[in-house]
């Protein structure tokens, strides 16, 4: 987001912190993901109520009377504050309503002190999608009923996994927003590492690493960014040795494969 919507963000980012302090975390992020299913679904209702040109008394209470007594109070003062707000577009009303749901996850999460579950949780699971296109096909069919992926889900990783996991990763493949869902479990997997104020390493290597070089590796990250570094670990048989190391764009990469392909690149030059 970007200049209006940046601000209007933070304003609703401080409301949600207030209201969240007390609330039932995971009926909060439910109801925020239904909100912006809602507003999704309704383009003519998420216009107006994105549209800086109308009173801000007038949208807030248009969505109080579409959502009193249907979502909880924490849900609905979020609710309010982000249509109170002023945003560049519409879908930056509703993008930032579902980033609060995420948070809220994340939040319940770190209560129960597996915010860490949870983003090893979310990383396994996409690396589970790209090594099994069958299934991929089956949660990101856009005509296959939320229902039958729901149960799917269900049976796949019920009570295998962190509450706040099975909501985000069934979130997804329910309401992909247009994504694709690797796509949104490494948005998702952003989102949950910044409640520590954290970076995410993707870590590929040929044999999976110890917890001590782990360790290390986390340590060493920590110093050359100045901040802590959440570690997963991918384990690929073509990086023939060494590792690589992508935080956002940027890219490490020590790996015998990818010495290979710069010596490729020099010669082609």
């Amino acid at each position: 987001m970007r200049g209006l919507s940046r601000s209007s963000l933070a304003a609703v980012e401080e409301r949600f912190n207030t209201v969240a302090a007390s609330a039932d975390l995971g009926r909060l992020a439910d109801d925020l993901s239904a909100i912006v299913d809602l507003l999704d679904r309704e383009h003519g209702l998420r216009r107006n109520l994105s549209d800086p040109a109308r009173p801000a008394a007038q949208k807030a209470q248009v969505i109080r009377t579409l959502l009193e007594g249907k979502v909880s109070e924490a849900a609905l003062e979020t609710a309010v504050a982000a249509v109170e707000a002023k945003w560049s577009r519409a879908s930056d009303l509703t993008d930032a309503l579902e980033r609060l749901s995420v948070i809220a996850s994340a939040a319940q999460a770190e209560s129960e002190s597996r915010l860490d579950d949870v983003e090893d949780e979310l990383f396994r699971f996409s690396r589970i999608i790209a090594a099994n296109p069958d299934l991929r096909r089956a949660l990101a069919d856009p005509a296959a009923p939320a229902e039958g992926k729901e149960r799917l889900l269900t049976e796949l990783i019920g009570g295998k996994v962190a509450a706040a996991s099975q909501r985000l990763i069934t979130q997804l493949a329910v309401r992909p927003r247009g994504r694709s869902l690797e796509t949104g479990l490494e948005e998702y997997s952003w989102l949950v590492a910044e409640q520590r104020q954290r970076l995410v390493a993707v870590v590929r290597s040929a044999v999976a690493l110890t917890d001590v070089q782990r360790q290390r590796l986390g340590a060493w990250l920590r110093t050359s960014y100045g901040r802590d570094v959440h570690v997963n670990v991918e384990v690929d048989p073509r990086v023939q040795g060494g590792f690589s190391v992508r935080i956002g764009d940027e890219v490490i990469d020590s790996t015998i494969a990818g010495r290979i392909e710069e010596v490729r690149r020099r010669l082609a030059g």
